[in-house]
């Protein structure tokens, strides 16, 4: 290889392991010439990434399937060796929606069965007095946000595709939208929840982790190709991200001053921290909410890619009509996430996924199965098959 690495992030929390292995020195200890290319846009960084104008990208973790399938742009096989977070996502809705859902939720409000179908009679009503549908905002058509909107809403009865509307926008624009009126409520990673509660423009309604115990959400991405020809440069790679994500855990303080700066993701060290710690603020009047699960960068074996995660997000791209089912799509979605590319960087033995009953536990439905996604698939009453 010539020159630096190029590697392409968006400004969020969950960039944490790669940014602080650049920062701290981890990478250039490890002989990696690195430069980070703060992008806004998750379309950019795919595009990036996938002609060879980025090495590596942090990458939502649907999207390194989706490329690998070739479904939404050109078919460009991705290898994700590493994990960049675990949950992170939120639910952030406008005073207005808020207001009219405690106005209608029968039970509790940190219930996302409870919330969903306040959401259905709050539809139901708009439809019967001819106000236009809800607009709810996700930052990609592949992304755990658009999935986890619409597994959340559909529980409760409501149609994705038919009874609000969905539109993408790039994390920092939402709490703008959100204060504007062009939306009613959006799902995105932190900090950008917390921006519109502290401007008083939104309250966040749920985390994901209320709607799914463990979701893979960021991976660290390189092209299959690329990583076949640069072996040692992806194993280098992963030992200094693993050593950022462990650094991460155990100094947040400082990783949250270094995520701070304005060329990085930008936003109050404060609210870094919060986010790391799962300590949020959720409503503008000063609630507060903690969560040990809101967010995992380095603990609980985060870090390390499972292919069952994969699946679970294959099968949304098939309950939402995006991709039909096939043996050789699933096989070729859980290919992208590479434990054995991690394992072999950090010396460990080669394993299965440690067994994690509740790893792929969610408020509705049955437990996820990717031998017989069917099955699965076939218990929802709302979705929209291929």
């Amino acid at each position: 290889m010539t020159g630096p690495l190029q590697i392409g992030f968006i400004p969020l929390i969950d960039a944490a392991a790669i940014v602080i292995a650049v920062d701290k020195g981890f990478a250039a200890e490890e002989g990696l010439d690195v430069n980070l290319v703060r992008e806004v846009s998750w379309s950019n960084v795919r595009d990036k990434l996938n002609i060879g104008l980025f090495d590596a990208a942090h990458l939502l973790a649907p999207v390194a399937i989706a490329s690998s399938l070739g479904i939404g742009h050109v078919k460009v096989p991705i290898a994700a060796p590493f994990n960049l977070g675990i949950n992170g996502n939120a639910i952030t809705v406008s005073p207005a929606l808020h207001a009219a859902l405690m106005g209608e939720i029968d039970g509790d409000r940190y219930d996302p069965l409870a919330t969903a179908r306040a959401l259905s009679r709050v539809v139901a009503a708009r439809r019967k007095r001819g106000a236009e549908p809800l607009t709810f905002a996700m930052t990609f058509p592949f992304s755990t946000h658009n999935y986890q909107l619409r597994f959340w809403m559909a529980a409760g009865g409501v149609d994705p595709d038919e009874d609000v509307r969905m539109v993408v926008l790039p994390p920092p624009f939402m709490a703008d939208s959100l204060a504007s009126g062009q939306v009613d409520a959006f799902c995105v990673g932190a900090p950008w929840n917390s921006i519109a509660v502290d401007r008083g423009v939104g309250h966040i309604l749920h985390f994901v982790s209320d709607i799914l115990v463990r979701a893979a959400e960021k991976v660290l991405a390189v092209r299959q190709n690329w990583s076949e020809r640069n072996p040692d440069v992806v194993a280098a790679l992963v030992r200094a991200t693993a050593r950022g994500s462990a650094f991460v855990e155990e100094n947040r303080e400082e990783s949250a001053h270094i995520l701070a700066r304005p060329d990085r993701v930008g936003v109050d060290a404060e609210l870094v921290k919060r986010t790391f710690d799962g300590h949020l603020k959720i409503s503008p009047d000063g609630t507060m909410r903690r969560s040990d699960r809101y967010l995992l960068v380095g603990r609980e074996d985060a870090s390390r890619p499972d292919p069952v995660q994969a699946a679970w997000l294959y099968a949304q791209m098939v309950r939402w009509g995006q991709i039909p089912l096939s043996k050789d799509a699933l096989r070729t979605a859980m290919a992208a996430f590479r434990p054995d590319l991690y394992d072999a960087a950090l010396g460990k033995r080669a394993r299965p996924a440690p067994p994690r009953p509740e790893a792929f536990a969610a408020f509705a439905g049955p437990a996820f199965d990717p031998e017989d996604i069917t099955g699965y698939l076939a218990s929802f009453d709302v979705a929209k098959r291929a």
